[in-house]
């Protein structure tokens, strides 16, 4: 656990050190934290709070919109797998699990080997200007969330009774009616906290992001990665502990939603 904590809790406590070296302490200040807000990033001109923010906008909206996608697709093939018999259901079953263990790298380079031949065909079949952007980089993140979120959702599909569905198919309730009234406010708390794992994940991926991403397209994980090719400065531990406050917000947010579902 220590291994596990250190780093972290090193990085906020020197995100407010009195000192641009990292590794000496000279004091308390807040000093980078307003860096970050006032044009002081970096000693490159392509460091600074303009396109930070702009960065910060390119990762919400990227995240928000694979989540989302991720959840409506990872839900799905929960419900699929928990409650379908048809054939290949193990197969896919077993295909569920390979994006958790295939190495980023590996995914971040098939996706853009994908991306290139298809933008070839597209291209030279109908004289598109197909290219890399915020649509290869979405494709690129729900891909890789897809297994998480059915994940999730499955767990919350195998603690629930069975037989409220069977009574609600007893009372005359259709396919439809049996889902949005009796399944799905019971697997909602799994649905939410599958879209912030996701959520969380896209928001913090780096290597997909990298080899799938185009003109414009900067996220929040590729500026910081910038930034650290230079040096590593205090306002990158500034802007690191910020990020790091917000994901444990949403994890407590999650955890709250579920602690409440979980009482009615």
């Amino acid at each position: 656990m220590i291994f596990l904590w250190l780093p972290i809790v090193l990085l906020v406590v020197f995100s407010f050190n009195d000192s641009r070296a990292v590794n000496q302490w000279q004091g308390f200040t807040g000093q980078w934290y307003g860096n970050i807000f006032n044009n002081i990033i970096g000693t490159e001109a392509r460091f600074s709070t303009e396109l930070m923010l702009h960065a910060v906008g390119n990762s919400l909206f990227v995240s928000v919109v694979a989540g989302i996608i991720a959840t409506i697709i990872g839900t799905m093939v929960a419900l699929s797998l928990a409650r379908g018999h048809y054939p290949g259901r193990r197969l896919l079953d077993g295909l569920l699990y390979i994006p958790l263990v295939i190495p980023d790298i590996t995914q971040g380079v098939s996706l853009a080997m994908f991306f290139m031949i298809a933008f070839g065909f597209i291209n030279n079949l109908l004289g598109l200007g197909a290219n890399y952007g915020f649509g290869t980089i979405i494709v690129g993140h729900v891909v890789f969330n897809i297994s998480y979120v059915a994940v999730v959702v499955r767990a919350r599909l195998a603690h629930m009774n069975p037989r409220l569905e069977e009574a609600a198919y007893d009372l005359g309730a259709n396919g439809w009616q049996t889902f949005w009234r009796i399944t799905f406010p019971q697997i909602l708390p799994g649905i939410i906290a599958g879209w912030l794992l996701a959520f969380t994940l896209s928001l913090d991926d780096y290597v997909v992001t990298f080899f799938n991403n185009g003109v414009g397209t900067t996220t929040l994980s590729i500026f910081v990665y910038g930034m650290l090719k230079t040096s590593v400065t205090p306002e990158i531990n500034a802007l690191s502990t910020l990020m790091l406050v917000a994901s444990t917000v949403l994890v407590v947010i999650s955890l709250g939603m579920q602690s409440q579902f979980s009482k009615r």
